[in-house]
């Protein structure tokens, strides 16, 4: 098995574009590693840098302990599965997996062995005989992964795997390269747009925007604990709520002000617990800054809201969306939009005038010039 280190790599094509720039990274031995990020974002350059199958225009990158920047693909002991399987049309499920090892010129009864234990942790047994035409998407994403598995290799890598399955599938998809990365124990590189896929699967998640990695973290504290606005916003469904609000400071409490009460044109306030009060704050009295609240921290329930001391705030409904085990509210608080996750026991419709309360112990703040994070 392998971990892997990225040395300020940097990916530059001509004309000046640059796809990756100064990508410092350490993977673990065994390690599920989920880069994600919006498209264009340098995700897959990365992992193709890592693969051997773009050049790396600078920066080091080590397999184990092995410089391996000018080390061939086939060399690099890597397996890739690709998003679009490729799968040869005229090789059944057996010889598909087999083709690589028979290039290796592996001993006939070792291939036998190699893709039968591979085909029976893919449930492929009963399939070895086809070929990829008459199988569906899931079966051939199988297929791909066991022509991986055979070759035992030290790292695998994998480029949006699961973008061409329904949703239903996707999710079972999931669970099963979950199971087989435990099974294996071999150091998993996973590539996604999805941010679900990222929260759910990896070790670790690498964000990335623009070339540049945002910040790497487990999937909780990224959730927790975004960097920057930019992660907190990509990272959750629905996506967190945005505010521009103003820091002022009452009775050495910091108060946030935003909108207005459409009855009496006051200000809406949410004065921040001791616990958020961070000294980083002081700087930004009376300057406007982004307040970031997730959906889940929104309340529409008449016990949270009479028990509530402040962030009280009245909204229109413009839609809401049962989604069985919660619904989603969209919200219009004077003219700022809003997102809410309540219980689907909820009786609010759309249309209505309601209440709700914002939950200030999970208020995040953003510095509204570099957008990076002030307090979580």
């Amino acid at each position: 098995m392998a971990s892997l280190s990225l040395r300020n790599m940097y990916k530059k094509y001509p004309g000046g574009v640059i796809a990756a720039s100064d990508i410092n990274l350490e993977i673990r031995d065994k390690e599920f590693i989920v880069l994600v990020g919006p498209s264009g974002c340098g995700k897959s350059t990365t992992l193709r840098m890592v693969a051997g199958l773009e050049e790396i225009t600078e920066g080091e990158l080590y397999i184990g302990d092995r410089l391996v920047n000018d080390i061939a693909p086939k060399d690099r002991d890597i397996a890739m599965v690709f998003q679009n399987y490729a799968l040869y049309p005229h090789m059944t499920v057996y010889e598909n997996m087999a083709f690589g090892l028979k290039l290796r010129r592996m001993p006939k009864n070792e291939i036998s062995r190699k893709v039968e234990e591979a085909a029976k942790i893919l449930d492929l047994t009963h399939l070895l005989d086809r070929k990829p035409k008459a199988m569906s998407g899931g079966q051939r994403q199988r297929v791909a992964l066991g022509r991986a598995i055979v070759r035992d290799p030290k790292v695998f890598l994998l480029d949006e795997p699961l973008s061409n399955l329904d949703a239903k599938l996707r999710a079972q998809m999931r669970t099963e390269i979950s199971k087989l990365h435990k099974r294996l124990g071999t150091t998993f590189i996973y590539v996604t747009h999805d941010q679900t896929e990222a929260m759910t699967m990896g070790d670790r998640i690498v964000v990335m925007k623009d070339g540049f990695i945002q910040q790497v973290d487990t999937p909780n504290v990224l959730y927790e604990r975004p960097a920057n606005k930019f992660v907190a916003g990509f990272l959750g469904s629905p996506q967190m709520n945005f505010i521009e609000t103003r820091v002022t400071k009452q009775d050495d409490q910091y108060v946030l002000e935003f909108g207005s009460n459409e009855a009496d044109g006051k200000k809406y306030t949410i004065v921040l617990p001791e616990a958020k009060a961070s000294a980083d704050l002081e700087g930004y009295v009376d300057r406007s800054v982004i307040m970031g609240i997730r959906p889940e921290s929104i309340h529409d329930e008449e016990m949270y809201i009479s028990n509530a001391t402040t962030g009280i705030i009245e909204c229109n409904v413009e839609l809401t969306e049962m989604m069985g085990a919660e619904t989603f509210l969209y919200l219009n608080c004077a003219g700022i939009p809003l997102t809410a996750r309540v219980s689907p026991r909820t009786t609010t419709k759309m249309n209505d005038v309601i209440k709700v309360a914002i939950d200030p112990n999970r208020v995040h703040l953003f510095d509204k010039e570099t957008e990076n994070t002030i307090i979580n």
